[in-house]
């Protein structure tokens, strides 16, 4: 990534949590539940960023190499993700939050 790529807004960010498939955001929810979308997208996003950091990465013990590693090493960092999102993550899910509450409200008539 560059330092010349456009960073997104919020809305976009809604936006993309809405087409992934794995979050609830539904028309009605209530704070908690727009938490938990929220905190759920955060580790999806969290997951992808740790992702190139193991890229490139030989075999281990760990693992123990063939060629189920790489599948594992994709679930333990989406694993990665999901705990640092519960630990407070980088403050995305504040955000995202705030935006579904927003759009939300704005729905109603």
């Amino acid at each position: 990534m560059s330092f010349d790529t456009p960073v997104l807004d919020v809305s976009q960010i809604t936006a993309a949590a809405r087409n992934t498939s794995s979050l609830q955001i539904k028309p009605g929810m209530n704070a908690e539940q727009t938490r938990q979308a929220a905190e759920d997208f955060e580790a999806v996003y969290i997951s992808q960023m740790l992702t190139p950091m193991f890229e490139g990465l030989g075999g281990d013990d760990y693992f123990g190499g063939g060629p189920g590693e790489d599948i594992y090493r994709s679930m333990l960092v989406e694993q990665y993700g999901k705990s640092l999102a519960r630990a407070g993550g980088i403050g995305l899910a504040d955000a995202v939050q705030r935006e579904i509450l927003r759009l939300q409200e704005a729905a109603q008539p």
